[in-house]
């Protein structure tokens, strides 16, 4: 039996079929539309909490732990509309290097992002426990701790921010709005606070402004690190069903 003619559509059309409000949920592979609606794996248009319908999953498909076979047990219905978006494309060079090595597409990032999480945490709370116990070592360990938060967020960022242009093509959303603003702030703060206890090595012993001023920059490291995480969770692995990064 001949495959019926397959309707094209474009970004804005495709970005409608989202599984929302009872719409079919379509998702774009390759240049295909693909009507998965009927599968419990995609209820309200959404993939094990991280996929959304109503895109081109193209690249996730590639790093994801099964392969395009799986689209065979959904219909095909469409073909996507190839449109002048402005974008630059991929380099022939670095598409045949994602294909070959799909960890790039994927783990950089959630790789890179733990030890700026780890240090930025633990200057924190080793500036905490040196506030309690009055013991000097904390007190020290916090300003190596604060060293390696400085070493790696700006790899942090720069994997981050590859990631944003590898899935999305850099295009505005909220959520990586949010931690871009938040890991500036971080790094300015750090630096600035490391800077500050690099030149005066007995600033938690003199009393006054500069002190309170220094703990209050240390202090502020771990909640701006968990704003940064809880967002960057939240486009990873969405709590709210259905809901638009």
């Amino acid at each position: 039996m001949a495959e019926p003619e397959l309707k094209e559509y474009d970004g804005k059309a495709l970005g409608e079929s989202d599984g929302n409000n009872s719409k079919p949920a379509f998702v774009a592979v390759d240049g295909f539309v693909y009507d998965v609606s009927a599968s419990k794996l995609w209820k309200g248009g959404l993939h094990m909490k991280r996929h959304h319908a109503g895109r081109d999953l193209s690249g996730d498909i590639a790093a994801a732990p099964h392969g395009k076979e799986v689209l065979e047990k959904v219909r095909r219905v469409g073909t996507l509309k190839k449109e002048a978006t402005g974008e630059r494309p991929m380099p022939d060079r670095l598409a045949g290097l994602l294909e070959r090595f799909p960890f790039l597409r994927r783990h950089p990032h959630p790789m890179v992002v733990h030890f700026p999480i780890v240090f930025m945490v633990s200057a924190t709370f080793f500036e905490i426990l040196s506030m309690i116990t009055g013991e000097k070592s904390f007190e020290v360990t916090a300003f190596y701790c604060l060293a390696g938060g400085i070493l790696f967020t700006p790899f942090a960022m720069l994997t981050g921010w590859f990631t944003w242009w590898l899935n999305y093509m850099a295009k505005p959303m909220r959520r990586v709005t949010i931690k871009i603003r938040l890991s500036w702030l971080l790094l300015v703060i750090s630096a600035a606070a490391f800077a500050w206890r690099f030149s005066v090595t007995d600033i938690m012993e003199a009393a006054g402004a500069g002190r309170v001023v220094y703990i209050a920059m240390l202090l502020s490291l771990a909640p701006i690190t968990s704003l940064i995480g809880y967002h960057g969770g939240e486009l990873t692995y969405p709590t709210g069903k259905g809901r638009r990064p």
